[in-house]
């Protein structure tokens, strides 16, 4: 029984992955000129499309890590960034920075700062990442089991000592390295 619902969960989840979602495609200043669907963009084009990420941050100089489904078809079981999210057609980034963290952790209630804005681009894909940070989030987090297996506080000690040995995404692991600076001085 719990393995069948373990994979009505994973047909979910790659049916979610695979919708016809439509992406704002941009130029690297971040400007629409175009859409394509998700399988387009995901698909090897390189059709440049915006993310959102926000790093969570507490009180105690910790951050914020969610462990990836192992059913996701990109990085599955790896640890990431707390929110990461794609841009629907016709949202800004405020907006999506909101959706996502809703959807994905359950916060409503934060102030987020911009570090900063970058291409990414792996095998498959190229994306405008635009990065946050939060230190000032209030209620519980609420990780959506759909999509994440699991998440904690991690301390910036732990990261490092974790760095380059297969448990986070290579995409968090860029992100971290540029913007650790910033984590410090946030935490």
């Amino acid at each position: 029984m719990q393995s069948e619902t373990r994979e009505a969960a994973r047909n979910k989840n790659k049916k979610m992955e695979n919708k016809e979602e439509i992406f704002p495609i941009v130029d690297e200043t971040g400007k629409t000129i175009g859409k394509a669907t998700r399988g387009e963009c995901h698909s090897g084009s390189k059709l440049l499309h915006p993310v959102v990420h926000l790093h969570v941050l507490n009180g105690a100089g910790q951050i914020f890590l969610q462990k990836r489904a192992d059913d996701k078809i990109t990085q599955p079981g790896k640890w990431d960034t707390a929110v990461g999210g794609h841009m629907d057609y016709g949202e800004d980034v405020e907006k999506a920075l909101r959706r996502e963290t809703r959807e994905e952790i359950g916060l409503t209630d934060f102030k987020a700062k911009k570090v900063l804005s970058y291409v990414f681009e792996s095998k498959v894909e190229r994306e405008l990442v635009n990065t946050y940070i939060t230190n000032d989030w209030k209620g519980e987090i609420k990780v959506d089991p759909e999509e994440i297996s699991e998440g904690r506080f991690w301390s910036l000690k732990e990261v490092d000592e974790n760095l380059g040995k297969g448990v986070f995404t290579p995409n968090f692991e860029q992100e971290f390295t540029r913007i650790k600076g910033k984590i410090e001085e946030m935490a």
